[in-house]
């Protein structure tokens, strides 16, 4: 799974065309574009789509902590040491282990979500001023950093998911990193080429790019 993830960071880094979260971030500059030259007359509509984000990733930060929390407990119910569903070194270190590297994926998540929330709380901010002259650029890192950390909370919580079948064994957790790194290489994995939108706005200038 880790080294899943760095080769995928390799490939949004370079050939960024040739990841979903690439993709994505195309149509998400072009929407950005097509806000801020029409006069804001789609405001309502660009603040309706920002707002359903931020609903989403403060509910996704709601179940992180949910979870964590419900770990802290399990971990002090010292009889799930002893279960028998638990295979291969149930030492009280071994298992301290797991149930701290399962929290901390869940607290990562949390974290991630948080900041996700954080950045498309400041595109509103910057989409609903009136009479500015804001560059493009701005909303457009915005409302991408907001995609990624959402983004980065959905890995933590799919690293989490290995994780917490390791409890019951190595081999579990072997097999689903295995499934899921298949997995996401497929939901991941963007064949198409990237579409050159044109703004319908006429007369208008891209405000001032960094």
């Amino acid at each position: 799974m880790f080294g899943y993830h760095l080769y995928l960071l390799y490939r949004y880094l370079k050939v960024p065309h040739t990841t979903v979260m690439g993709f994505e971030n195309n149509d998400k500059r072009a929407w950005v574009e097509t806000i801020m030259l029409d006069d804001k007359k789609n405001i309502d509509t660009a603040l309706t789509v920002l707002g359903s984000s931020l609903s989403g990733a403060t509910f996704l930060a709601s179940v992180s902590l949910s979870l964590s929390f419900l770990i802290g407990a399990w971990m002090a119910n010292n009889s799930v040491f002893s279960s028998e569903l638990i295979y291969g070194d149930t030492r009280l270190e071994t298992m301290s282990i797991k149930f701290i590297s399962l929290l901390l994926c869940f607290m990562l998540a949390f974290s991630c979500f948080v900041q996700s929330s954080r950045c498309f709380i400041h595109a509103n901010y910057l989409i609903s001023t009136p009479d500015t002259d804001i560059p493009i650029s701005y909303v457009e890192l915005a409302v991408i950093r907001g995609g990624d950390f959402w983004s980065l909370g959905l890995r933590a919580l799919y690293f989490a998911t290995p994780l917490l079948l390791w409890f019951f064994g190595p081999i579990p957790m072997f097999a689903t990193s295995i499934g899921m790194v298949f997995l996401l290489h497929y939901l991941d994995k963007n064949t198409k080429q990237l579409h050159t939108h044109r703004s319908s706005v006429k007369g208008k200038q891209p405000y001032e790019r960094l």
